[in-house]
């Protein structure tokens, strides 16, 4: 059942300029207001520790802001015992065990602070990854229940992301962006109420400066998100075209393409240029234009509160609080807005996990039927199908005995691979019945269904593990004698046993450890080891040598003896003794029979089998 690879599509990930002054540049969702409601949904049962979350976030940004006003006190203090004591003042100087106190008032507030800090990151990263794990099983069971449709329709890396990517980004905001986004908002009103019980005045002084800071940044956000855009989309084009000379090198040397691919690069790499270098010097000037703005703000705060210590209206204390609480105040305002576009790109990647679990799931079987012993009988009773609005088969019917080789030819297109597609359930009919042994597949449990079929794809697959483990994956409660058998009649032993660890030989991901044939040999062990009823063999010795073909077919003429076989073919030479040839054409079966009937046909099988034997016999 080999299916067309499709190219995988990959999201660059863009980060805004340095000092989190330029807002994260996200995809926004589309509904914003019932994503978050949904993911709030998934918070509910840590609701609990989310309080106490809340709570920790609010006592240690308190006593956080508390701090500037008791040093305030402090050098006061300080400054009026000296500033008395010089005067001449009688009884008056340093009252340093009153300062003490104080400094050990403002010790223990750091110390609680950073207490509920502490508790609060602590519980808060509990959350997140209790989140995220619900969020990952929930993910990893909906994509068990989806059909095959779902996913030969999307690119693998684009699910692969949902579960993995977009469920980090929800992971990683909710531990730190969420109780940072409290901390801001908490900071900011208290920040505020300490000033304004300092001095009405300079706390005018001070927010007047902020709205002069937005109106003078804002065009230059603008154009800075214009060139970080094109930063972001110039750079997706680079990494697009690097993937593609670095992973078709050989073809690119092979056609000498070296130097034109070398001045697209520089083409893309140019603009990327361009386009970054704006982006950068633009952005980086708004922290400067902030920090201007700010100083002026703290000369006239200065200024005025200098007026004021001198009139006795307010203490020098005060004004040194102030002036750390006007330093502070920027900061939170900053993260705020940063978080809140954070929050945006969270709901985003909230938003593509639930488009995920939105997806319509194969349709629920009614298992009536419980096959005890199948025989092998597969019938077709005018079956209709098609992957979209437009049918591809179109009033098929076959009917296959017990114990038959059925061999399915045609050009590509025909409906081969769909046939295979459509007994294996993968697929739902549009109209029509596939019967095993006399019943209606779709009254059957899908994995009861399944485990009647045994397959060899063109296209390999194994996985991450032992040879052993590979092989067991036919059969899981196999013996090792079992898997040494299985492997004996695949003519794999061999091969196996030459490697360093033998059977206990790990493959890695991509199996490149091994070649292309000793691939194939494998998968064909481990459906031998699986002694299904029905076999399912698609083109299963394409990818390897004519020897090992040879053996390889040897043992499958006795794996398919008294079992139902269907077997994809491109090289007619190879099925000459099947019971039965269907021949496809454009999802129809326009001619059916033996090798020699169909010959004698001298039709479009015919016409197939004479252009491959007179190539073989040119070569």
């Amino acid at each position: 059942m080999s299916k067309e690879k499709k190219p995988q599509r990959g999201g660059q990930m863009g980060f805004g300029p340095g000092g989190g002054n330029m807002m994260m540049m996200g995809q926004k969702p589309k509904n914003f207001k019932s994503t978050l409601k949904r993911l709030i949904h998934y918070l509910k049962p840590q609701r609990k520790k989310l309080i106490a979350v809340f709570v920790a976030a609010i006592l240690s940004t308190i006593f956080t802001i508390l701090a500037p006003k008791i040093m305030g006190t402090a050098i006061t203090e300080l400054f009026e015992g000296a500033y008395g004591k010089f005067q001449g003042v009688p009884g008056a100087g340093i009252d340093f065990e009153k300062i003490a106190e104080i400094l050990l008032l403002l010790a223990g507030l750091y110390v609680l602070s950073s207490v509920f800090n502490f508790i609060q990151q602590y519980m808060m990263s509990s959350v997140a990854q209790v989140t995220a794990y619900d969020l990952r099983e929930d993910v990893n069971q909906k994509l068990e229940k989806l059909p095959l449709r779902y996913f030969d329709s999307r690119p693998n890396g684009e699910t692969l992301s949902r579960m993995t990517n977009d469920i980090d980004t929800i992971s990683s905001t909710l531990q730190q962006s969420l109780t940072q986004f409290i901390t801001s908002i908490v900071t900011i009103v208290g920040i505020i109420v300490m000033m304004l019980s300092i001095s009405p005045l300079l706390t005018l002084i001070s927010i007047v400066s902020l709205p002069i800071s937005m109106f003078v940044i804002r065009p230059i956000l603008k154009r800075s998100q214009k060139h970080f855009a094109d930063q972001q989309r110039t750079l997706g084009q680079l990494n697009g075209h690097i993937e593609e000379m670095f992973t078709g090198h050989q073809v690119v040397k092979a056609f000498g393409y070296e130097k034109k691919a070398g001045a697209e690069f520089d083409e893309v790499n140019e603009v990327l240029y361009n386009a970054g270098s704006k982006a950068q010097f633009i952005s980086g000037i708004i922290m400067p234009i902030m920090m201007f703005i700010g100083n002026i703000s703290y000369v006239l705060i200065s200024i005025v509160g200098g007026i004021l210590v001198t009139n006795r209206a307010i203490s020098i204390g005060d004004i040194q609080a102030f002036i750390t609480y006007t330093r502070q105040f920027t900061q939170p305002i900053t993260q705020t807005a940063n978080i809140a576009n954070i929050i945006q790109s969270t709901v985003a990647a909230a938003e593509r996990v639930f488009e995920l679990l939105d997806a319509e799931e194969e349709q629920k079987e009614e298992s009536v039927v419980q096959l005890t012993q199948t025989e092998g009988n597969v019938t077709f009773e005018h079956v209709d199908f098609g992957y979209g609005e437009e049918l591809l088969i179109r009033n098929m019917n076959i009917d296959v005995k017990a114990g038959q080789t059925v061999a399915i030819v045609g050009p590509t297109g025909a409906g081969k691979t769909t046939l295979i597609n459509l007994l294996m359930r993968f697929y739902e009919l549009n109209d029509g019945a596939i019967k095993i042994d006399g019943e209606d597949s779709r009254e059957m449990s899908r994995s009861a269904l399944r485990k009647n079929f045994g397959m060899v794809l063109q296209d390999t697959w194994l996985f991450n593990g032992t040879i052993k483990e590979n092989i067991k994956y036919g059969k899981s409660d196999a013996t090792e004698s079992d898997i040494m058998k299985a492997a004996q009649m695949a003519h794999a032993d061999h091969f196996i046993r030459t490697l360093p660890d033998g059977y206990e030989t790990i493959l890695n991901e991509e199996a490149s450890n091994i070649s292309q044939g000793q691939k194939q040999l494998l998968t064909i062990a481990r459906a031998i080891l699986a002694d299904p009823p029905i076999m399912i063999l698609d083109e299963a010795t394409s990818s390897v040598d004519t020897r090992t073909e040879l053996l390889i077919q040897q043992a499958m003429n006795r794996l398919m003896e008294d079992r139902t076989s269907f077997v994809i073919a491109h090289r007619l030479s190879t099925i000459r003794d099947a019971d039965l040839i269907l021949v496809m054409d454009q999802g129809a079966v326009i001619e059916q029979g033996t090798h020699d009937e169909l010959l004698r046909q001298n039709g479009f099988y015919a016409d197939l089998y004479n252009s491959q034997y007179s190539k073989d016999v040119a070569g």
